[in-house]
């Protein structure tokens, strides 16, 4: 029996057939699977796993692995959509693998993870991923985040606390730590939904400065008014790094600002100020920087309004750097890269939608989307340095939606790309810049 279908502005049908070759809708991945295979990514997830599999019938955890990193980077947002691939062969070949694993094998992965583990596998893969990074001669800026995971249920963690979308909700509250200059996660941590923006951040400050190999400097730690707390910058301070935070605007502060007798004017809206300032609690004196903008119906001001000084809007940062406030103002609004990256990891990662009832098992997914992120940012400074940094939604669109087949030359394998999606024309360049590959050490500054 044939099979027909009409064409919605045609009337000459289409006849439906099958056939036997296996067809992959990603063959554009085959310069990401080159790249990964020239910066040594087999060997050194092989070389980390803290386990070894008795039984010969199962799948390698690399490969379960691997499978959970491509299916992120081909669009899946939930471990159900992992298994896109189960049945694209074309792609197991460019892999190298036998088999897919299913959902439950991938989860059953993650499940393996606890707090040992997940130090002594992820943390050595992050600091080898940060040595390919090539530190620019000022330095990389580092800013700090906190972000809302919502989660539906009783999962380990998710507890009720700051939830602006959906107030007593329960959610994790993850904590990031982001390099500005190259689309990079230096860190991050799962945590209870009902911890602070600040909690814990000295000790996971440490370490992400830990990982870091020899060459990565910080030329400034920026964040937002979260993180305004005396342990922190005395911290930053006894390291001797640079930093710049927003203040918390207490009544002390508004007073201090309000009483600013000398202001330099940018233009007609906006004016700089500076006090210094020693706070209730605090070990020594501070830098206090102040924006104050005029309050106009053509555009909404940012800031807090002070009842003293009507008409104008403050932003205050605390800082230990010598520059003037202007500079620093400037620098800080170059902040804004990490409200994109947090964006693209819920929205195009699905990096708030890998959860299970474990919470280590949680964060080791958690982990796996953020090193996958990484894996596909230093990709596109390899393959593609010119075009600048691409969203993965675009990224999937322009390069690794391609059609191709599955086909042998001989002994040789070989995957047809099709010629109307690009073919090797689009996807040559692509790949010969990533096999010139080399590993570029941070110079020791």
């Amino acid at each position: 029996m044939h099979l027909f279908v009409t064409p919605l502005f045609s009337h000459t049908k289409v006849k439906l057939s099958q056939t036997p070759r296996a067809v992959t809708p990603f063959g554009g991945l085959a310069s990401f699977v080159a790249f990964l295979h020239q910066i040594g990514y087999a060997q050194q997830v092989q070389a980390h796993l803290p386990w070894q599999l008795s039984s010969p019938n199962a799948i390698p955890l690399a490969h379960t692995l691997t499978a959970f990193c491509i299916g992120v980077v081909a669009g899946a947002r939930r471990f159900a959509q992992t298994e896109m691939a189960r049945a694209d062969r074309a792609l197991h070949a460019l892999l190298g693998v036998q088999r897919w694993p299913g959902a439950d094998t991938v989860r059953g992965l993650f499940h393996r993870f606890s707090p040992g583990t997940i130090q002594s596998f992820w943390r050595p893969l992050w600091g080898w991923l940060l040595g390919m990074v090539r530190c620019p001669a000022s330095g990389f800026s580092l800013d700090l985040d906190s972000t809302v995971f919502q989660r539906c249920g009783d999962q380990q963690g998710a507890a009720k606390g700051y939830n602006p979308r959906r107030p007593g909700r329960k959610s994790h509250h993850p904590l990031l730590a982001v390099l500005a200059e190259v689309p990079l996660v230096l860190h991050g941590w799962l945590r209870s939904g009902k911890t602070g923006a600040a909690r814990g951040v000295v000790a996971f400050l440490a370490e992400a400065l830990a990982l870091r190999p020899q060459g990565i400097w910080i030329r400034c730690v920026r964040a937002d008014s979260g993180f305004f707390e005396e342990s922190l910058l005395a911290f930053l301070e006894e390291r001797r790094l640079p930093y710049l935070i927003v203040a918390r605007l207490t009544q002390r502060l508004k007073r201090r600002a309000a009483m600013i007798g000398q202001w330099q004017e940018v233009d007609e809206n906006y004016s700089v100020g500076e006090f210094t300032a020693r706070l209730f609690g605090w070990s020594a004196e501070r830098r206090f920087v102040v924006v104050r903008e005029r309050v106009r119906e053509s555009k909404a001001a940012v800031g807090r309004k002070l009842i003293d000084v009507p008409g104008y809007t403050f932003r205050i940062w605390v800082t230990n750097r010598t520059e003037s406030p202007l500079e620093l103002w400037r620098d800080y609004n170059g902040r804004a890269t990490v409200e994109q990256r947090i964006e693209a990891l819920k929205n195009d990662w699905g990096a708030d939608d890998f959860c299970t009832q474990n919470f280590w098992a949680t964060e080791a997914a958690f982990l796996a989307v953020l090193f996958t992120f990484n894996l596909l940012s230093l990709y596109q400074q390899q393959s593609a340095p010119q075009a600048g940094y691409r969203q993965p939604a675009t990224l999937r669109t322009a390069v690794f939606l391609c059609g191709a087949i599955l086909g042998h030359a001989g002994r040789q394998t070989v995957l047809h790309l099709s010629a109307s999606w690009g073919g090797l024309d689009k996807h040559k360049p692509l790949l010969e810049a990533v096999l010139s590959w080399k590993n570029q050490t941070s110079p020791k500054l």
